[in-house]
C-alpha cells in the first residue's frame, strides 16, 4: 500500500498536474508495480498449478511403439512355390504366407506310408511265428516226456533220448525266441510299427509344413523370399506385425518413477495424429534396469573424470485395443505419455 501511495495511485493522483521529469519518474515507477505483480501473480499460479496438477503426472515425449512380432520361418526346406503376400498387406490368422514345392515331401511320405504297411506285415509274421513255435514245443515235449517214462524200461536207447532232448531244447528255445518278439504286445502297439507310424506321421508334419500359414493377424513386414528361391529350415522369410497388439515403451528419467507402479492410467498422443487424438492406457511394469547397464558395452563410470548423467527408465504401457482399432499405430512411431501419479 506505501508502494501505491508513494506513486500516487491511493489518492489519484493525475501525472498530468506534475511537471515532466516527476511525471516520467511516477510513470515508470508505475509499470515496475504493475510488472512486478504480474511477476508475482504468475509465480503463484504457476506454483499452485504445480503442487495441485503438474505434480500429479510424469510426463515424457522420449517414447515409441513397439510390438511382438511374430518372425515366419519355414520348418522344412525346399523351394519357393508361391509367395501370395507383399509387404504391408494385412493378414488374418490362418492365411497362406507361403507354399514350399510339396513333391519331396509327398514322395518321402509314399516311402514312410509304405515302410509303415510292411512293417505291420513283418510284425504279423513274430505272431504267427509264436503259434508254429509253440506248436513244435508241445510236439517236442510230448516226444520227450514219453522217451523219459520208457527209459526206465529200456525200450528206449540213450542215443535216441539224447536226440529227442536235443529237439525238445531247441523248440523251447525257438518258443522263447518267438515269445520275446512279441510280449506284451499286440501287432499295432508293438515298437517296430510305433516307429514306422512315428515315421509315417513325421512325413506327414513335413507335408503340412509345406504350406506356411500367418501364425496371428497383422501386418507383413520384412519379406525376404522370392518365389524360386530354396529356402532353408530355420531361415527367416518374414515377420508378421500384430499391430492390435502394439504397446509402447515410454523411457521416463530415473528421478520421475518415484511414484510410479502399474496400474496406474495414462494418457497418450502420437506425432502421427497429433494432440487431437488421445489415447489411454495403463502401466504394464518397469523396466529392469537402464537402458546402459543392458548395452553391448556397458558404462564404467570408475574413472577420474566422471560425470554424473540422469539415467531412464523404459516404462511399458499397454493400449486401449478400442481406440488402436480407431487409430491405428505402427511400430517404432513416437508417442508423448502421461502418467497419472495421484491413482
Amino acid at each position: 500500500m506505501a508502494a501505491f501511495k508513494a506513486i500516487g495511485w491511493v489518492k489519484g493522483e493525475d501525472l498530468r498536474d506534475l511537471p515532466e521529469d516527476e511525471r516520467r519518474k511516477q510513470l515508470r515507477q508505475r509499470l515496475f508495480v504493475v510488472l512486478f505483480s504480474v511477476i508475482v501473480a504468475a509465480a503463484v499460479v504457476a506454483g499452485a498449478w504445480w503442487y495441485f496438477v503438474s505434480s500429479n503426472y510424469a510426463s515424457t515425449d522420449n517414447a515409441y511403439v513397439n510390438v511382438s512380432s511374430a518372425e515366419v520361418t519355414p520348418l522344412t526346406s525346399g523351394a519357393a512355390l508361391s509367395v501370395p503376400v507383399h509387404d504391408t498387406q494385412m493378414v488374418k490368422r490362418g492365411d497362406v504366407l507361403l507354399v514350399i514345392d510339396p513333391q519331396d515331401a509327398k514322395l518321402l511320405l509314399a516311402q514312410a506310408n509304405a515302410a509303415y504297411g510292411m512293417t505291420i506285415r513283418k510284425v504279423r509274421t513274430y505272431f504267427a511265428a509264436v503259434a508254429v513255435r509253440q506248436a513244435d514245443y508241445n510236439r517236442t515235449k510230448l516226444d520227450y516226456d514219453r522217451r523219459v517214462n520208457l527209459v526206465k524200461s529200456g525200450a528206449v536207447s540213450a542215443e535216441e533220448l539224447t536226440a529227442v532232448t536235443n529237439n525238445f531244447e531247441s523248440a523251447k528255445a525257438a518258443l522263447d525266441a518267438a515269445l520275446a518278439l512279441t510280449h506284451g504286445t499286440s501287432v499295432m502297439s508293438h515298437p517296430e510299427v510305433l516307429a514306422a507310424r512315428a515315421a509315417l506321421d513325421t512325413a506327414k508334419l513335413n507335408l503340412d509344413r509345406t504350406v506356411i500359414r500367418a501364425p496371428v493377424d497383422g501386418l507383413v513386414a520384412q519379406r525376404q523370399v522370392q518365389i524360386g528361391q530354396r529356402v532353408q529350415a530355420g531361415m527367416p522369410v518374414m515377420a508378421i506385425v500384430p499391430i492390435s497388439q502394439v504397446y509402447v515403451d515410454a523411457n521416463y528419467k530415473e528421478d520421475q518413477l518415484g511414484r510410479v507402479h502399474p496400474g496406474q492410467p495414462v494418457e497418450l498422443t502420437s506425432d502421427l495424429y497429433g494432440s487431437s487424438v488421445k489415447f489411454h492406457g495403463r502401466v504394464m511394469g518397469i523396466g529392469g534396469g537402464t537402458g546402459s547397464a543392458f548395452a553391448v558395452i556397458p558404462a564404467q563410470n570408475a574413472t577420474g573424470n566422471w560425470i554424473k548423467v540422469v539415467q531412464r527408465i523404459p516404462v511399458r504401457i499397454s493400449l486401449d485395443p478400442n481406440e488402436l482399432k480407431e487409430h491405428p499405430l505402427r511400430v517404432g512411431l513416437s508417442m508423448s505419455t502421461s502418467i497419472d501419479l495421484s491413482k
